[in-house]
């Protein structure tokens, strides 16, 4: 998904909020330059005597919670040596919307990056790093936060209460997308995962090149983005999104850098499907709402498994 396009108008009026938290931590603020890759927040690169700096503004109040949550999980990972942008403040008091302020990392996006296979052994390696943290409860509420309520004590409860599985099963049916044996098989894969006794671990859950800033040489400078990050089930959830939109080859260099053997990696790939079918509801339900029978018709090809070139 690109990110949004944006009037001028709107974009000025967030380098307006930009600048006065600018000039409240830093004094008088030079050139503050717009940069179009968030999806929900305005972005924003400034320089300071410090270096160079970057200030999110989210325009939803409620993102302040995101935004803690992301300051929480930046500094566990950089504490196990996983490289990510150094986060200097969160808050909302000086413009009453909630924004952070980061280190900017040199380097640039590692989607079309020339050594990008490289990069992809590296981002498993460091993906296990991640993987290996300890966290408590399951879903987007855990260590981060106070709230007791909202925690999720099990695996099961994440999947009916936070992911909706029913739910999201309900609309692959309906449109057609699994038949109700395949729906049935996608349930046994989760009964079964929930039968067993796992602990939760941290997951950034889009962990993707879009998301990873490498020098010339590949070596990774930052993973960014941490703000979807969840409390979940490991590797399973990490490995449906990491790995989704990747060549078969590039999957491999990942998974080489994740380090699970094949068989392993053999038994635990039922459950990383099941969530890469499941995952796709949401869009499901919103092709099929716009009245685009034509894509709808591609979904259905791959979510029944049409384009799948290794098994018959």
């Amino acid at each position: 998904m690109n990110p949004p396009k944006r009037a001028s108008r709107e974009v000025n009026k967030f380098r307006d909020h930009a600048r006065t938290v600018i000039e409240h931590h830093f004094g008088k603020a030079g050139r503050i330059k717009y940069l179009s890759g968030g999806h929900s927040n305005f972005v924003f690169s400034f320089s300071t005597r410090d270096g160079d700096l970057i200030i999110r503004i989210s325009p939803d109040p409620a993102s302040i919670h995101s935004f803690i949550k992301e300051q929480w999980v930046v500094a566990a990972v950089r504490k196990a040596g996983v490289p990510a942008p150094e986060i200097l403040e969160v808050g909302t008091g000086e413009i009453q919307l909630p924004y952070m302020l980061s280190r900017a990392n040199d380097g640039v996006e590692a989607t079309d990056h020339p050594k990008r296979n490289d990069i992809l052994v590296e981002m498993g390696r460091l993906a296990a790093t991640v993987n290996s943290i300890p966290t408590k409860g399951f879903g987007k509420t855990f260590d981060w936060s106070d709230n007791k309520l909202s925690i999720n004590k099990a695996f099961g409860e994440w999947l009916e209460k936070e992911y909706d599985l029913a739910g999201k099963l309900d609309v692959l049916e309906k449109h057609r997308m699994l038949t109700r044996q395949r729906v049935r098989k996608l349930k046994r894969i989760f009964s079964d995962a929930k039968s067993e006794k796992t602990r939760p671990r941290l997951n950034h859950s889009d962990l993707r090149l879009k998301n990873v800033i490498a020098d010339e040489n590949g070596k990774i400078n930052a993973i960014i983005d941490w703000e979807g990050s969840i409390s979940n089930i490991v590797p399973a959830w990490e490995l449906s999104i990491a790995l989704h939109d990747l060549g078969i080859d590039q999957m491999q260099h990942f998974m080489n850098g994740y380090g699970l053997d094949p068989k392993k990696l053999s038994d635990l790939m039922p459950l990383v499907c099941a969530f890469n079918i499941t995952n796709y509801a949401q869009a499901v339900q919103k092709i099929a709402a716009s009245g685009d029978k034509r894509l709808l018709e591609n979904y259905r090809l791959r979510l029944g498994g049409g384009l799948d070139l290794y098994s018959i």
